[in-house]
């Protein structure tokens, strides 16, 4: 407990950034539709927010070392504050995907702060329940900020931008009235795409499967939610679904991941992330019931899939190489990320809203025939890590999660 309170203001701070964080893509995908943007400019939005977070993991531990934690914190959550401000002064989408980039700069710097502060502060011995903490707070400000979508939707734009614009600068708070003092500043983390190659082509395939489907449903699933039918009062239980769906998997995920053979488990899910995909699309006429229940199926089905990926990915590397292979497997989840949304937006332009669910079930079909070609090619390894849920924040989580592998 002494622990958890003394992390208090950094989870504070967490929070109150996924509130707002968290809440600014749907909202300006339904805001972007009910002002006359087309499918493939909202689509732009969520590329645009994923090409800033990639920017601001490159620049963050730099940023740190430069001016300390708590300045860089305080400017990564102003990128954050004043793209969110900006929307209210111009409707354009061009200026709005740039407004985008320097939310996605915010999120990816400010996660990088709190991790590189989170990994100062615990042991090996507090680390586990340090993470754990950690993530019970991202997920359930999350599932908050998807829940908030509805009422953010049904005031008057500027009003809802303000409400965001407000939590954000709120998140400035809780560290900096804190007394912890600031820890080192953490080495640069050296970034080796290639590496996560080497290691394993399959974990990199997996990865940009997972980027594929979570970028594409969370910043392109408002599109699709409105034209099934749904209210735009309804998004944000949509959204909220598929993330708690996403929790709910963790478990199972990690059960079968660290019993049976991994490939096996990665090629299981992809085969019921196309079920889901094929159910979502079947059942969208049948009521609003029909559409939040299998999305909560399509995010037990797809949420996992990163950290399968990841935990194979860690099967093949050293100690030492942990912290750079899980950053070089967020860049890979990143790249795909910026891709999902646009192209995803643009099939539902062209060809109505099932097509972002063909494209999903497309990217699972070919995990699927990848994994077993690698089955043939490579053995199943003898001395494996223990399966954690990865969160897909910053370069820096794989330092926080290297010690949890091996044990």
């Amino acid at each position: 407990m002494r622990l958890i309170i003394s992390l208090a203001a950094l989870f504070l701070s967490v929070a109150l950034l996924q509130f707002s964080s968290g809440a600014v893509g749907p909202l300006d995908a339904l805001t972007g539709l009910r002002l006359g943007f087309s499918r493939a400019e909202v689509g732009g939005l969520g590329s645009a927010h994923f090409l800033g977070f990639l920017i601001g993991c490159w620049m963050a531990p730099r940023l740190m070392g430069t001016v300390g934690h708590s300045r860089a914190f305080a400017t990564f959550a102003s990128c954050g504050a004043i793209g969110l401000a900006a929307h209210v002064l111009v409707t354009d989408p061009y200026w709005w995907a740039l407004f985008r980039i320097g939310s996605g700069i915010c999120v990816a710097g400010c996660y990088t702060v709190v991790e590189a502060w989170l990994q100062a502060k615990v042991t090996n011995e507090t680390r586990g329940r340090a993470m754990a903490s950690y993530r019970m707070v991202d997920l359930g400000a999350s599932l908050v900020a998807q829940s908030m979508i509805g009422a953010l939707a049904s005031v008057e734009t500027y009003v809802a931008y303000n409400v965001l614009t407000i939590l954000c600068c709120a998140s400035l708070l809780p560290l900096a009235i804190s007394r912890m003092p600031q820890p080192a500043t953490p080495s640069k983390m050296r970034l080796r795409p290639l590496l996560a190659w080497s290691r394993s082509p399959l974990a990199v395939a997996g990865v940009l499967v997972a980027a594929l489907s979570s970028a594409a449903f969370r910043m392109a699933g408002p599109i699709y939610g409105l034209d099934v039918g749904l209210a735009a009062s309804d998004i944000g239980l949509f959204l909220a679904a598929f993330v708690a769906g996403g929790a709910l998997g963790q478990y199972p995920a990690g059960w079968l991941a660290d019993k049976f053979d991994r490939r096996w488990v990665l090629i299981g899910f992809s085969c019921a992330a196309v079920l889901s995909c094929i159910l979502t699309v079947m059942t969208a006429q049948f009521g609003t019931l029909s559409i939040l229940l299998t999305a909560g199926f399509f995010g037990l089905t797809t949420f996992p899939i990163y950290s399968v990926s990841a935990a194979h990915a860690h099967d093949f590397a050293t100690s030492d190489e942990r912290a750079e292979l899980s950053a070089a497997l967020m860049f890979f989840f990143a790249l795909g990320a910026i891709a999902a949304p646009y192209t995803a937006s643009t099939l539902i332009a062209a060809f109505g809203p099932a097509a972002m669910f063909v494209l999903i079930s497309a990217g699972h079909i070919l995990l699927i025939f990848i994994g077993l070609l690698r089955m043939i090619v490579r053995d199943t390894p003898q001395d494996r890590t223990k399966y954690i849920y990865a969160p897909r924040t910053s370069f820096l989580i794989g330092r926080l999660l290297g010690r949890n592998r091996e044990r």
